[in-house]
């Protein structure tokens, strides 16, 4: 499997975008409604699955888009292709406030397993696909389900998660515990595994969560300070509709104009 080589350049620092400079003929793979912007010359083509591979069968693209579909990911991906005679550039925005972080696959053994949502683009060549988690415990408590998503080739991918990142390298036999939704990614040599927090008063009122993730070297664990699942909570929670309610911490008004405003 041989990745088209891309060039890139990061941009921004907690709402970054990746600059994708193309080649004549290179192609680079992402997520439905990814894009930010391109230049003229780049043409976008959607497809079943991956893309990875244009000489595959419809029954082999329709699998790997079903199996695109068990992770909650769009059917769809879509190509984007320089067809014009110079260097061309197409950008990638991140949804939501946290980093970019660029993985060489071809330097990471050809494989790596993240979280279903943290794919952002990838140089055409690279496959993505689905990696079950083989234990039941891991599976049905591990954050992430029992499906994660798993990138292999020998090209550049581009990962997106939220807060700040953390990565560690874990030497043979080492241990790392951490919040099950604050692993973005990992490399195929290390074990996954759920273990129980241990106490049933910590499990229930220590609101860390009944589970950690259990990771052993050796191999490279990405981790991320603020998972969108907790980002969302807090939202959710603020939320008028759910029983929030803005302070007015910035308004001289403050309750007074909210009176003004209409709410009660």
């Amino acid at each position: 499997m041989n990745a088209h080589e891309i060039d890139y350049k990061l941009y921004g620092d907690d709402m970054q975008f990746v600059e994708i400079e193309l080649d004549p003929q290179e192609s680079v793979i992402a997520e439905a409604g990814g894009m930010m912007m391109m230049e003229d010359g780049i043409e976008m083509e959607t497809v079943f699955g991956d893309g990875s591979s244009s000489n595959k069968g419809f029954l082999n693209k329709l699998v790997g888009a079903g199996k695109r579909l068990l992770t909650g990911e769009s059917l769809f991906m879509t190509v984007f292709t320089n067809h014009g005679t110079s260097k061309r550039r197409v950008s990638f925005a991140a949804p939501y406030p946290g980093k970019i972080i660029p993985v060489d696959l071809s330097e990471l053994g050809g494989k790596i397993i993240c979280q279903k949502d943290s794919f952002l683009c990838a140089a055409k060549g690279v496959s993505v696909g689905i990696d079950f988690q083989r234990k039941l415990g891991t599976g049905f408590f591990g954050g992430e389900g029992f499906i994660m998503q798993k990138l292999e080739g020998d090209g550049l991918a581009f990962l997106h998660a939220g807060g700040t990142i953390y990565k560690r390298e874990l030497k043979p036999g080492e241990k790392l515990r951490i919040d099950t939704g604050c692993l973005v990614a990992m490399t195929k040599e290390v074990n996954y595994d759920i273990e129980f927090v241990g106490k049933i008063k910590t499990a229930f009122f220590g609101g860390e969560g009944l589970f950690f993730a259990t990771l052993t070297g050796p191999g490279t664990v990405w981790v991320q300070s603020l998972p969108f699942s907790r980002l969302a909570d807090r939202i959710i929670a603020a939320a008028p509709s759910a029983g929030g309610r803005s302070v007015g911490e910035s308004s001289i008004l403050g309750s007074i104009g909210d009176l003004l405003n209409g709410d009660d």
